[in-house]
């Protein structure tokens, strides 16, 4: 047994930093460029959407990447998720304020005072499965203003940031990555499928409640954990400057300017909600609603024009490694697109499937998914390039059309826990101050876990004919 521990301490261990990994990761996708035959799909518009033909692959001249080209992908990836980079300097600019107001702290203190302390270990099952619920119906990079108040109830109930990162960015990936009404993947799905929308709701919602649930017992084990052992914490070193509870619980209350400050934040939250449903907002609109946020807690708490200044640039501060991090992880799609080898490896993909039993086809579609979806991290992009060939192929091995779109939401859903080249997923981890590296670490047991649950739902969907 203690062999066992330590070989998996040891393999932990050996994750390299953030920085290096996807160092490594670029290194490798531009080698591939020399070793994978350059080649695309034919493409259609349908809805003003590119979707791929099936059966259209053809090899094209090679575009290997040299040294030089490796390194200009890098700024051309910071430039691709420009609009990501901000919002993640907007969110942290946003509760830079609300904490400077000591509005979210106060906030903490008086619902754990509310509780008890005594029910540390409900507190972070109800927070994990809130966190879900927000996944499921409001998205993802939408839900990025929440993970900083995670992170001070975490530290305020004495976990720490991986913790939080489990409540909030654990949570919100396993909702999102398996929602009944994810418009992203089932949505987009069941349209190019199509099938009545959302159809067959009741087992991706019941695999999406035991998802929420293996999260939340596993926070709660890590948490009982760093209790009794505070060196097996993954959390060591990590900054929780201006995250932590500044006085016993006992003595917190919320004052008018307080819930002043979080009313705008509410309202902000569902103008947010109105103008991503209604009025086709993206991350630039959410990045505007978090700046004007910032501005209104600012006033309200009658800030001075330099406290307000001082707030911005420290909370800047904060944000920027987050903020690096996702136009570095970007680096790896455009080289993928500069490469032209995101087809290729979708086609080679799709031809191992052929000729598999039924029972592993459905499962090795779906693991073929993830594959795919570490090289094109968008959960609509994926769709739109892989299941026009999954489909049809699908249902020459005899899976519904409803099994091929599961297994493709399961890939695409799940790997997104640990998915270095996700840009929401790296802003959001930032918000907590949790570099992947760490997360990994963390993430890993809960993945397999849930890979396990998601392939039975899948032979049970194969076993019944799931349609």
């Amino acid at each position: 047994m203690t062999k066992g521990n330590s070989k998996t301490t040891s393999f932990f261990n050996r994750i390299p930093h953030a920085i290096t990994m996807l160092f490594g990761i670029i290194v490798l996708v531009s080698i591939m460029t020399y070793i994978l035959p350059a080649g695309t799909y034919e493409r259609i518009l349908v809805d003003g959407r590119s979707t791929v033909v099936p059966n259209s692959y053809q090899i094209m001249a090679s575009s290997p990447i040299g040294i030089l080209d490796m390194f200009k992908a890098i700024p051309l990836g910071f430039k691709a998720a420009v609009e990501i980079i901000f919002i993640v300097l907007a969110g942290g600019i946003m509760f830079g304020f609300m904490e400077k107001s000591k509005a979210v702290e106060n906030a903490v203190g008086t619902l754990i005072k509310k509780l008890g302390l005594q029910r540390k270990n409900l507190i972070i099952v109800i927070m994990t499965f809130i966190y879900g619920l927000l996944g499921v119906a409001v998205g993802y990079e939408n839900n990025i203003a929440m993970v900083p108040i995670a992170a001070v109830l975490s530290l305020a109930l004495g976990g720490d940031l991986i913790l939080a990162a489990g409540i909030s960015v654990g949570a919100m990936t396993i909702g999102f990555g398996l929602s009944p009404i994810n418009p992203y993947t089932v949505g987009t799905g069941h349209k190019l499928a199509e099938l009545p929308m959302f159809s067959g709701a009741p087992l991706r919602s019941a695999l999406c409640f035991l998802g929420l649930s293996v999260m939340a017992f596993y926070n709660v084990s890590y948490f009982k954990k760093i209790v009794l052992d505070p060196q097996k914490s993954l959390a060591k070193g990590l900054d929780t400057k201006d995250l932590t509870l500044s006085r016993p619980i006992q003595d917190y209350s919320l004052p008018p300017k307080n819930w002043l400050v979080i009313g705008i934040f509410i309202l902000g939250l569902l103008a947010i909600l109105y103008g991503v449903f209604n009025l086709n907002w993206h991350i630039n609109e959410l990045s505007a609603v978090f700046l004007i946020i910032a501005l209104l807690c600012g006033l309200v708490s009658k800030m001075s024009a330099t406290t307000m200044s001082e707030t911005v640039l420290n909370a800047v501060a904060l944000a920027a490694p987050g903020a690096f991090m996702v136009g570095f992880a970007t680096t790896i799609k455009v080289l993928m697109e500069m490469g032209n080898i995101g087809d290729t490896i979708s086609y080679q993909l799709s031809t191992l499937l052929e000729g598999l039993p039924l029972y592993a086809s459905a499962v090795c579609m779906s693991i073929s998914q993830s594959v795919i979806n570490f090289f094109i991290p968008s959960g609509s992009g994926q769709a739109l390039a892989t299941l026009p060939v999954m489909l049809p192929l699908g249902e020459s091995l005899g899976l519904t059309r409803q099994i091929t779109i599961l297994a493709f939401q399961i890939g695409d859903g799940l790997s997104n826990l640990m998915n270095p080249t996700l840009g929401g997923l790296i802003a959001m981890l930032s918000m907590c101050r949790v570099p992947i590296d760490r997360w990994i670490r963390f993430i890993f047991p809960v993945l397999i876990l849930l890979l396990i649950l998601a392939f039975l739902a899948l032979i049970v969907a194969v076993a019944t004919n799931y349609s």
